[in-house]
């Protein structure tokens, strides 16, 4: 039998706001446990949550990003479960009137557009964190993360293969990022997946019975995880077995899921409206404020780089792979005044490839975009090679002198005295006549051999448009 999957993700999204959602205990990462939890996080008697405003906005800007439907009229409700992370009883989310409804986001698999629908995005408090190592056989609680913001990003089951899930996410990892709502930190928990997986008979309507994936963390195990869950629900039905609804967790290091609970419903939360916090109004005038603070958004951006700079495919995906990333490269183009496809050659390839291998973010590069601007001024006007360049960029990304500076004193200007360097062609000619003879009874790839003898006699100073003209003038 030929098998169909479907996939619906859910992603949770950290909101970038300053504090929590309904107190103003603050969000950072990393501080030591428990000192980030005020009264209101801790649900202590007579305490009310105050909304955070900044949320609110930010979950705006991010239904205006992906054309989606905007309440009106919104409300917050109890979620009504106990779990020792949860010291009220309850979590403060969203359920029959979400901020954010009907809306989608495009992605391309192998060259194939798809449009996958999202259904809603609600606002909601994190919970705090359980801790099982270290204590003797106890479990140890972290209220930090409690009243945390989070905006649920919940889609349509329009996926049908794990690669689509990883693009889908991946796609909305950006738009957060680029949006400014979220830092997309995967590893501290800022942009956290649940997946729904189920199959079903190829061409059949109704939907198999799902499995929830709880809390994946990163592309590579999204990818693994859904995998694996399709394969064991496609040999446990052919096996003559049923596929029950529940909550699985993904282990990384067995590469499987396993069972954790029964999958809830909601009646099950026995949700009801919080009557702590009042209903949210949003109305046109409000989103015309958020519409004004948006930034360009990734596939604008994308369109805008191909058309305006001239880069290929390849090259404008990785420059508008992140905001930070795109502002660098058009503050280079800018300040340096050099070709935009030079530009983009340095900084996909050398300045990517330092941070890569340094383990940095373009936000913490050592280069900023003003020295490596001054390196392509010397490359574009010849005073050196691109090949000295790759040893100026050395020095720029371990000390703070400019360019002009590092030349200098290390003596690195491009030799163009055609004197200089006929000297030395003439007596490479000379001492080379066997390769001579090649090269003129037709073996071009000898040419090579001249220039590199050429280029090494003259420690790679000579200017290699001079050096090439030259030798095919005297190798005739």
């Amino acid at each position: 039998m030929e098998w169909e999957t479907v996939i619906g993700l859910e992603i949770h999204t950290q909101l970038a706001t300053q504090s929590k959602i309904f107190s103003g205990a603050a969000t950072a990462y990393g501080a030591e446990p428990n000192t980030q939890a005020c009264a209101v996080d801790l649900g202590l008697p007579g305490v009310l949550p105050v909304l955070n405003a900044d949320a609110v906005h930010m979950a705006v800007k991010f239904g205006l990003a992906i054309e989606a439907q905007i309440a009106p009229y919104s409300i917050f409700a109890r979620k009504n479960y106990f779990y020792p992370d949860l010291p009220k009883g309850y979590q403060i989310s969203q359920m029959e009137l979400p901020i954010v409804g009907l809306g989608h986001l495009d992605i391309e698999v192998d060259g194939v557009t798809k449009r996958i629908g999202i259904t809603r995005a609600h606002l909601e408090e994190d919970a705090g964190k359980s801790l099982h190592e270290d204590f003797h056989g106890l479990s140890g609680i972290d209220l930090n993360r409690a009243g945390t913001p989070l905006l649920e990003i919940v889609s349509q089951p329009d996926m049908r293969s794990a690669k689509e899930a990883v693009a889908y996410m991946r796609k909305l990892h950006e738009l957060v990022r680029y949006l400014g709502i979220c830092d997309g930190n995967m590893q501290e928990g800022s942009f956290r997946c649940d997946a729904n997986v189920s199959v079903r008979p190829k061409g059949q309507a109704e939907f198999g019975t799902r499995a929830e994936i709880k809390n994946i963390n990163s592309f590579k195990f999204v990818e693994k995880a859904i995998n694996f869950e399709v394969e064991r629900q496609i040999d446990l039905i052919e096996s003559g077995g049923k596929v029950v609804q529940e909550t699985r967790l993904y282990d990384a290091n067995k590469d499987e899921t396993r069972s954790m609970r029964s999958k809830e419903e909601a009646n099950d939360y026995r949700y009801f409206p919080d009557p702590d916090l009042l209903p949210v109004f949003i109305d046109e005038a409000y989103k015309a404020q958020v519409k004004a603070t948006m930034p360009e958004l990734p596939e604008a951006k994308k369109q805008r780089f191909k058309a305006q700079y001239g880069l290929d495919e390849e090259n404008t995906a990785i420059l508008t792979s992140s905001r930070p990333l795109a502002d660098y490269y058009e503050a280079l183009v800018k300040a340096s005044g050099c070709e935009a496809k030079l530009c983009a050659n340095w900084v996909t390839g050398d300045l990517l490839g330092a941070l890569n291998k340094a383990g940095l973010d373009i936000t913490e590069s050592p280069v900023d975009y003003q020295r490596l601007g001054g390196l392509l001024v010397r490359i574009a006007d010849d005073t050196i090679s691109g090949k000295i360049g790759k040893q100026v960029f050395e020095y720029l990304w371990q000390g703070s002198a400019t360019a002009d500076d590092i030349i200098a004193e290390k003596g690195l200007k491009q030799v163009t005295d055609t004197g200089a360097i006929e000297a030395i062609i003439d007596q490479i000619i000379a001492a080379n006549p066997e390769q001579v003879e090649q090269y003129r009874s037709g073996k071009d790839k000898v040419f090579g051999f001249f220039v590199g003898q050429v280029m090494k006699e003259m420690q790679g100073k000579a200017s290699p448009g001079e050096v090439n003209k030259m030798l095919k003038d005297k190798l005739k």
